[in-house]
């Protein structure tokens, strides 16, 4: 039988106060890491999500920071290493649609925000998590893309160009960080209906069930299994990747 053992390894997962981010945790603390649990603004959502790793014997604990900004970021990691250990598991979760506009309607910060939020918060996280990465001669960097890269939705153009350099980012770290024993990969979801998609058109979601293969809607355990996957030494000789999470809603050659 295969088993994930992730005893020893912390992780820092952003934006984990709720949706996917909460799933991330909870799936990478039940196979065994100590959890940083990020947020920005929802406090307890996050220290929810540790009380309910806590309760089933696990560690964890929440941080507070924005991860666009840099000090920020750096402090979070420095708390992180002295309460939990040193991070080498690091998921970029953080992320959202700022603004949904037709692209003559949007300015330029509409895209600096998207980019701050989605590239520069990667460069934050990574920056700030490489030397111990290094030191350990081992680590595991998964970003959390969006199938929008492929498959643009009306009034997207911010979300789709962060999430497109998110996956540029991606690769080049891969490329770079290999040496070190650090792998950088991409998970990519579908839709998976989560607290802020709640106004969501009835049937805008009906017809892309019909047009899955799998018959439904994902959820975030499936992201969450992914991830799993790639912190873990089954993926150790897998870097530079982008992996699809969407029922089979996209085929790619």
């Amino acid at each position: 039988m295969v088993s994930i053992d992730l005893a020893g390894k912390t992780a820092l997962v952003t934006g984990a106060s709720s949706g996917l981010g909460a799933a991330i945790a909870e799936t990478l603390a039940r196979a065994g890491a100590a959890v940083a649990v990020n947020y920005h603004q929802n406090r307890d959502g996050a220290e929810a999500v540790v009380r309910r790793i806590t309760d089933t014997g696990g560690r964890a604990l929440a941080y507070q920071a924005d991860v666009a900004d840099t000090g920020a970021v750096a402090e979070m990691v420095g708390a992180a290493r002295n309460s939990l250990g040193p991070v080498t598991l690091l998921i970029n979760n953080a992320g959202r649609e700022e603004r949904i506009a037709p692209p003559a309607e949007l300015t330029w910060d509409d895209y600096q925000r998207m980019i701050d939020l989605n590239l520069k918060a990667v460069y934050n996280t990574s920056q700030a998590v490489y030397p111990d990465m290094r030191g350990a001669r081992w680590g595991r960097i998964v970003n959390i893309g969006s199938v929008a890269f492929n498959r643009p939705f009306p009034g997207s153009s911010t979300y789709v160009a962060a999430k497109g350099a998110m996956l540029g980012m991606t690769r080049g770290l891969a490329t770079e960080l290999g040496k070190d024993g650090i792998t950088v990969n991409l998970v990519a979801p579908g839709w998976v209906p989560v607290e802020r998609h709640s106004g969501a058109p009835e049937a805008a979601l009906a017809k892309l069930v019909a047009e899955t293969p799998l018959g439904r809607h994902g959820v975030p355990e499936d992201v969450a299994g992914v991830v799993l996957f790639y912190c873990s030494d089954l993926a150790a000789f897998v870097t530079g990747t982008s992996l699809t999470v969407n029922g089979g809603l996209m085929v790619y050659p």
